[in-house]
Order: C-alpha cells, then sequence, then structure tokens
C-alpha cells in the first residue's frame, strides 16, 4: 500500500501505519476501524478519558491498567486492546486522537476513498451526512470517507477539509471577514 509520506512524517502516523498494516495482514480492519470510531466518540465525550490520555501525572502501570479496563468495557477488539497497552506503556496516549485520525485516513486511500474531515457547529444527522458525501463524490470523482467532528466556535455552516483544500462556509469566517471589511 503506498501511504503518503505527511502521514508516516509524523510520530502518530508512524503508530497508525504500524496498526495500519498490523490490522490489515491479520485481516481485521473492519474490526480495529469500529473500535477506534468507538475509542474516538468516548474521547469526545469523556472528560475523565481525556485526562487518562493527556496527563503526564499518570504512570505507565497505571496507564496501562486504566486502558486495559477501559478496552474490557468497550469491548474493544484484541489488536486495539493491545496496541493501546503499547500506547500507554510508551507513554504516547496524547497521541491517540491523531492516532485515530491517520488510521481513518489510511483506511479510506486502503478502500480507493477520499477522506475528508467535516466540521460542524452541531451534530448532522444522517440525511445530512449522506448529502455531503453525495456532494463531495460528484465534486472529487470518488468515494468519500467522512470524518465528522462538532465545534460550537464555528456558530454554524460547515468546514470541510480535503486533502490540502478548505472550505470555509462558516459563520464565524463571515463574521470575522465583514468585521475586517468595516474596520476599512
Amino acid at each position: 500500500m503506498e501511504n503518503s509520506g505527511g502521514i508516516q512524517a509524523s510520530l502518530a502516523g508512524r503508530y497508525a501505519t504500524a496498526l495500519f498494516e498490523l490490522a490489515r495482514d491479520e485481516r481485521q480492519l473492519e474490526a480495529v476501524g469500529a473500535s477506534l470510531a468507538s475509542l474516538k466518540q468516548a474521547l469526545a465525550e469523556s472528560p475523565d478519558l481525556r485526562t487518562l490520555t493527556t496527563s503526564p501525572l499518570t504512570s505507565r502501570d497505571e496507564a496501562l491498567k486504566a486502558v486495559e479496563a477501559v478496552a474490557g468495557s468497550m469491548k474493544l477488539d484484541a489488536i486495539t486492546t493491545k496496541f493501546l497497552g503499547v500506547l500507554a506503556q510508551n507513554r504516547r496516549l496524547a497521541k491517540l486522537s491523531d492516532i485515530v485520525r491517520a488510521f481513518g485516513q489510511l483506511a479510506a486511500a486502503h478502500r480507493g476513498e477520499t477522506n475528508a474531515e467535516v466540521i460542524s457547529a452541531r451534530p448532522l444527522d444522517d440525511d445530512q451526512v449522506a448529502a455531503i458525501r453525495a456532494n463531495l463524490k460528484s465534486r472529487l470523482g470518488r468515494d468519500v470517507a467522512v470524518d465528522l467532528s462538532v465545534d460550537p466556535a464555528i456558530l454554524g455552516g460547515l468546514v470541510v477539509k480535503v486533502g490540502s483544500q478548505m472550505i470555509d462556509g462558516s459563520i464565524r469566517t463571515k463574521l470575522d471577514t465583514l468585521a475586517q471589511a468595516m474596520k476599512g
């Protein structure tokens, strides 16, 4: 599989590449992808889990025990569980969000899809996500894997990032532009 130098250049990218290659070789891409999606959601929803992964005060052993407990309660697959243990032992849990994002890009490329990051002010429903996918597919000419995130600071609209392109249709940016124009 062809990996872009950008992904492999970062620490998170190297971990994601290693996890991706292991999951691919073991034919567990779907299971690992589902486990990482669950982890991403849990990181977004749980301040305690975010603290666990980012606190420098948590020892390696404490972090290892905690991620084993989290993996067990979330019923994560074996590869992801072992991978979290490696991250805990190497004190790299703070990179977990970046690793999940990079893994998603690698998995999308493996499926022949383009990865798009979509930021909205509020959660999108399934119909809205399908409409965004269809619009991006018609513009790009290939299937698109959409990575959704919510940022209330944009106030409304969407910010879509595909590769090096960014389409910023957020109300925050429009207000900032208007404020700059009014200043002269």
